[in-house]
C-alpha cells in the first residue's frame, strides 16, 4: 500500500522549530515514513485554490474564498512554488500512488508538474 498525506508548506521535519504546529506536522510526517508502507509521500502545498465546487465547511474560510477567488487564480499561474489547486494536487496525488516519486516530500511546485 502507498500513503499519501497532505501537510503543508513550512512543516518541520526536525521536530525543532519555534512553531509547534510546524513539529507535529513533521512528527506526523516522520511516524509515517516509519510505517511498513510500499511507500509514503508527504504533500507540502503552501496555498490551494478550490476548483471544481470544493467548498469550505468553515463559512468565514468559504467567504475568503469567494472574495479572494480572483487573486488565487491569478497567482496559481504566476507563483507555482507557492500555489496550486485541488485538481492539481488530486492529479499528484494519483499519479505519485502509482508510479512513486523520487523523493518523499512533495512540494508545491513538484505538485504542479503533474
Amino acid at each position: 500500500m502507498v500513503f499519501t498525506y497532505v501537510t503543508g508548506r513550512g512543516t518541520d521535519s526536525t521536530e525543532q522549530g519555534p512553531r509547534m504546529w510546524a513539529r507535529v506536522k513533521g512528527k506526523t510526517e516522520n511516524d509515517l515514513l516509519k510505517l511498513p508502507f510500499k511507500a509514503a509521500y508527504m504533500f507540502r502545498p503552501a496555498g490551494i485554490q478550490p476548483l471544481h465546487g470544493v467548498r469550505s465547511k468553515t463559512a468565514w474560510v468559504q467567504a475568503i474564498y469567494i472574495v479572494a477567488s480572483p487573486l488565487l487564480a491569478r497567482l496559481v499561474r504566476t507563483s507555482p512554488h507557492y500555489m496550486t489547486t485541488t485538481e492539481r494536487v488530486g492529479r499528484a496525488m494519483i499519479s505519485v500512488a502509482r508510479n512513486g516519486f523520487p523523493r518523499p516530500v512533495l512540494e508545491s511546485e513538484d505538485i504542479n508538474r503533474f
